[in-house]
């Protein structure tokens, strides 16, 4: 196989996740865009955290509110909890590195806030700790992962919305995950700004 050929495999195999996911998130996209939009409009913030790639994924969801997504509007409240190195360290070094999000959320979360959490497998053990925490703060999560959703899913309250891409590959569980918070951040400007 050269490589033109491997490139246009992954192409191939992207679109395919794409379009086999497409009809069953769409729906919950929707329905959290509107959850978050609501938890804004009643004064709350968008709490987010990831790993990784997911870590990078979440500070790009975070600017995009804060900043703009394609048109301009005021920002709006959200904070990505890997952003801040000093803390992330200090509770991973005099605790333990599952607790880093959890003592955030504990911390900064509040009933009318929501937590979005992103993780690809949906076993990361500080994005579970981070779940508990959410919850009993009395907060509502949305979570992105992909396989089976993992721990995740088995936590999850019935309030909670799961947002799963139900593949294996991580490469492309991210590229949909990007996606979602794209048309997550769409539907948020649609709903605050109208327009097409």
């Amino acid at each position: 196989m050269d490589l033109i050929d491997r490139a246009g495999g992954h192409f191939r195999e992207s679109i395919a996740t794409l379009q086999m996911v497409m009809d069953e998130l769409s729906p919950a996209v929707a329905v959290a865009a509107e959850r978050l939009v609501a938890s804004l409009m009643n004064e709350g913030k968008i709490l987010v955290c990831g790993n990784g790639g997911s870590a990078a994924d979440a500070h790009h969801f975070a600017t995009m509110m804060l900043g703009h997504f394609e048109k301009e509007r005021p920002g709006l409240a959200a904070i990505v909890l890997s952003s801040d190195g000093p803390s992330l360290t200090a509770v991973g070094n005099d605790y333990e590195f599952d607790l880093i999000f959890s003592k955030q959320v504990r911390a900064l979360g509040h009933h009318n806030d929501l937590l979005l959490v992103i993780s690809c497998t949906g076993n990361s053990a500080n994005i579970i700790e981070a779940i508990y925490a959410a919850h009993e703060r009395g907060m509502n999560v949305i979570a992105l992962t992909g396989n089976d959703g993992g721990q995740v899913a088995e936590i999850l309250a019935p309030e909670d919305l799961h947002l799963n891409v139900p593949v294996t590959r991580a490469a492309r569980v991210q590229e949909v995950h990007l996606l979602l918070l794209h048309a997550l951040c769409d539907a948020i400007d649609y709903m605050l700004l109208g327009g097409e």
